[in-house]
């Protein structure tokens, strides 16, 4: 199975250094895919939405709401995937895009930041979810959020702070917004580098935060599994342990 990389934005350079760039983090979260990147945010598309078996889009320091040429270009090439029926995985900004693209509303979150280890609960629960959860714990650096779902969408999984945690469209397509290709240094020296703009109360809450294990390897899996079932090879893959 070939997934095209959407790319959306790239790891500041002096932070690479802690876990490499978003091309890095995914393929170590997904050892068993192969990736071919497409630099979206500097105008690399694929040719047509045939052009992989399946996509997956990365998170971005920009809005989807942003008056950008290349989302503007990204939230058709989505629709574009959509209509071909192609697999797609969202994570955080993907999520937001698979929202806004297909109908929905993404807007800055009511309760502002969402930073550090968030909890949530599965509202409901599918055959791709293995190993079975009745809650996870994921990464979470974020002020947008989808609030209002595109037709045919069904939440999956809420936190207290962000009421669509995780949702699909369809059979073929899933939006995650927390981290599971984050590491807890990464989150930690963006939350550092950002308390001005976060606040310092939630951004020592979000420090305090990265001493609770994550549910990250558990969650890569189940990407994996949804891709597969939604190309239709047989299951297989396996993640790292992000614990």
């Amino acid at each position: 199975m070939k997934v095209g990389l959407l790319e959306c934005d790239h790891v500041a350079d002096r932070f690479r250094h802690i876990g490499g760039d978003y091309r890095d983090m995914f393929p170590a979260l997904l050892p068993n895919l192969k990736f071919e990147l497409f630099d979206v945010c500097n105008g690399q598309f694929p040719g047509s939405a045939q052009d992989c078996d399946a996509y997956l889009c990365t998170g971005s320091m920009y809005s989807v709401y942003d008056d950008i040429p290349w989302i503007h270009r990204l939230k058709s090439f989505v629709r574009e995937i959509h209509q071909a029926q192609k697999p797609y995985v969202g994570v955080c900004f993907g999520h937001q895009m698979l929202g806004e693209a297909l109908g929905g509303k993404v807007r800055k979150a009511e309760v502002g930041w969402c930073v550090g280890v968030h909890s949530f609960t599965l509202l409901e629960k599918e055959g791709w979810m293995t190993p079975p959860e009745e809650e996870y714990r994921l990464l979470m650096l974020c002020q947008d959020q989808v609030q209002e779902l595109p037709p045919g969408s069904r939440v999956l999984a809420r936190a207290a702070d962000c009421p669509v945690g995780m949702f699909t469209v369809g059979r073929n397509m899933l939006g995650i917004q927390a981290h599971p290709e984050f590491s807890k240094d990464y989150v930690g020296a963006l939350i550092q580098d950002r308390v001005g703009r976060i606040g310092e109360a939630k951004s020592r809450a979000g420090l305090e935060s990265l001493g609770q294990g994550t549910h990250a390897s558990a969650v890569g899996r189940w990407i994996g599994n949804f891709l597969e079932r939604a190309v239709g090879e047989p299951s297989s893959l396996s993640a790292q342990s992000h614990f």
